[in-house]
């Protein structure tokens, strides 16, 4: 017995001694050889990537994209997961989901040019908010009561997006008693709708009496703008161009109309994709040189011709073109945009 004792006690002992060794070494000394070879031989690595703007100070990382919504900077590829790198994820929406066709199609309305014709290089833009404004889709008048009776889904997605989208579409129920008995006497058995039931009955009613607009929340003024967002009928802009490219192309099967790079309108895989190809970027220049120009008063010719030839000299082409073409880094790339005519630049 008093042998067993001891050799337990010793058994306990050095099992003691292993699992402090084991702390020592796993808790202290690996990560400590991990860190110093990583700020010695990979500090950029090591710390993240770390990208600094023209004053010094950080403004993301290499590896994860971020949202540029600016005319003067290149705009990453959309981004399933709202760029936020928690939540990276891909679309999951099939080949065939309408919600896929119809979120391309509205990345394509501002970006789309035509190819040939008159108006060879022109964006699209313009005409379908002519044609919106026009009020006429097929023929048949009421284009908005159209879209929403063609995208159920989505028109009642509208009235949750926002919670001013809502508020308005309960404020037109108030003055309209009418609706929620035809509402429920089309689903007999309901009881009283919600804004979203009454979301096909509001755009019907909103498209007869404001045709060629449709109802848009704009941020209002006061101590705190994001509780003042009011919703106003709106007759053009980007999102006239981006819901209604689709419809406009039904009617116009015929414009021919430059085709866009694929990356331009598709999320990646994890929804946080820092590159874009060097096409992608190409088809950005004339927007960018363009609004540089305007703010620094110089010939947008000669500007695009230089920012294309930044582009030129930071693009790459993964294992030297054999897994892809060219891409470039939009946070790089806007960074040095911002260093050559930002507001620290010194011409």
């Amino acid at each position: 017995m008093g042998n067993d004792g001891m050799n337990a006690s010793g058994y306990l002992s050095k099992s003691i001694v292993l699992l402090s060794v084991s702390v020592v070494i796993c808790c202290g000394i690996y990560p400590l050889l991990l860190w110093l070879i990583g700020q010695t031989l990979l500090p950029f690595q090591a710390n993240g990537s770390l990208l600094r703007g023209p004053d010094g100070a950080i403004v993301g990382s290499r590896l994860i994209a971020q949202p540029f919504t600016k005319d003067e900077y290149f705009h990453p590829r959309p981004s399933a997961a709202a760029y936020d790198a928690s939540a990276s994820a891909s679309s999951t929406l099939a080949a065939s989901n309408y919600l896929l066709r119809d979120r391309v199609a509205r990345a394509l309305g501002p970006f789309v040019k035509y190819r040939s014709g008159s108006k060879a290089g022109q964006f699209v833009g313009p005409d379908v908010e002519a044609w919106f404004q026009n009020d006429r889709h097929q023929g048949r008048p009421h284009i908005v009561a159209q879209w929403a009776t063609l995208h159920k889904g989505l028109a009642k997605a509208w009235v949750t997006a926002d919670p001013s989208h809502s508020a308005y579409v309960q404020d037109w129920a108030r003055t309209h008693p009418g609706v929620a008995a035809e509402w429920i006497e089309m689903n007999p058995g309901s009881s009283q709708p919600t804004a979203e039931d009454l979301a096909m009955l509001f755009f019907e009613d909103f498209s007869r009496n404001n045709p060629g607009r449709f109802p848009s929340a704009a941020v209002g003024t006061g101590l705190s703008p994001q509780s003042h967002r009011k919703v106003k009928p709106i007759k053009e802009g980007s999102e006239i161009q981006s819901i209604f490219f689709d419809m406009w192309r039904q009617d116009h099967p015929d414009e021919d109309l430059y085709e866009i790079p694929g990356d331009m309108v598709t999320t990646s895989g994890s929804g946080l994709d820092p590159h874009i190809t060097l096409e992608n970027a190409e088809h950005q220049l004339d927007r960018i040189s363009t609004k540089w120009a305007a703010n620094l008063e110089r010939d947008p010719a000669a500007l695009r011709s230089e920012i294309e030839q930044v582009l030129q000299e930071n693009a790459s082409a993964p294992f030297g073109g054999l897994a892809g073409g060219k891409i470039v880094n939009v946070l790089e790339i806007n960074i040095e945009l911002s260093k050559r005519y930002g507001p620290h630049h010194s011409p």
